[in-house]
């Protein structure tokens, strides 16, 4: 199992309802049809595989005429626990418009649920596949979040792997401004006059998926997604778990030991509360 957190209700029997933003974009790209997705906990998650979710990806961005940008969101254990404790952040998660599996946890809970995924899609690899998709296609991206200086590094290392790539901008806002109405409105100014076809939010979580659902319809982004840690990787630094440990499911553990003090709860504590969640699901059916 994966990653968790928080206390209050959870409903992990009932399949959760899809958003307007869900049903809108609940459409045909380039001949992939979006697959009925598997409820895990109160999140509804998209089965695709990584290249199915790039290619219904890249045609909704390419056709997207919407005042709102398309959400791409990512649930691991840690996200799924949350989404049953905090309700802001469930809400939040309701409003995606596209949730992929972005941990192995959700990957074995949904053969359990006889609705399989087919594989995880982490979300830093996704981020940087749309990256060489926007170098092809001439789009803008904005890396907003992350450690200090980790956005302007990871833009520099993204132009490096994809020469034609063109950053509208970066920004990597203090610590609580999204608490701030005047600060998290200077930095939403700030975007939409960069003006960026994909905005990149490195804020952590749950942090992240709120400041997007709170502020997506004041932005003129194509797509808008929270990556977590990933400028922090791009930039070297923090150290990403090895390929063994991604392809294990154990890439937890690796986070473990490199922070366990800021880690243990989540993990330890958090991975016991995500087994539940998904038991009582299994034998409510």
């Amino acid at each position: 199992m994966s990653e968790i957190l928080q206390d209050e209700p959870n409903s992990a029997t009932a399949a959760p309802e899809r958003s307007g933003a869900q049903v809108e974009h609940s459409l045909k790209f380039d001949a992939v049809t979006r697959p009925e997705p598997c409820a895990v906990g109160n999140l509804s998650v998209d089965r695709f595989t990584f290249a199915q979710a790039m290619t219904w990806l890249t045609a909704a961005i390419m056709n997207h005429r919407s005042d709102r940008p398309i959400f791409i969101a990512g649930t691991n254990a840690f996200v799924s626990v949350l989404a049953e404790q905090n309700p802001e952040f469930r809400d939040a998660m309701h409003s995606a418009t596209v949730n992929f599996a972005d941990g192995e946890s959700i990957v074995l809970a949904s053969r359990l649920m006889k609705k399989p995924i087919p594989a995880r899609i982490p979300m830093g690899e996704l981020m940087v596949a749309l990256c060489a998709f926007a170098a092809n296609q001439q789009l803008r991206i904005y890396l907003l979040g992350g450690l200090p200086g980790a956005a302007e590094s990871a833009a520099k290392k993204l132009k490096s792997l994809y020469p034609g790539l063109e950053t509208a901008g970066t920004c990597c806002p203090p610590n609580g401004f999204e608490l701030d109405i005047a600060k998290s409105a200077i930095v939403r100014e700030e975007i939409l006059a960069s003006r960026p076809d994909i905005l990149f939010v490195a804020l952590g979580c749950p942090k992240q998926e709120i400041w997007i659902h709170q502020n997506a319809g004041y932005l003129s982004a194509r797509a808008i997604m929270p990556v977590g840690a990933a400028f922090d990787t791009l930039a070297g630094l923090r150290v990403r778990a090895p390929k063994f440990a991604q392809q294990t499911g154990t890439e937890w553990l690796f986070r473990l030991m490199m922070e366990p003090r800021r880690l243990w709860k989540r993990y330890l504590i958090g991975n016991f509360q995500f087994a539940a969640l998904v038991l009582r699901q299994v034998m409510s059916r």
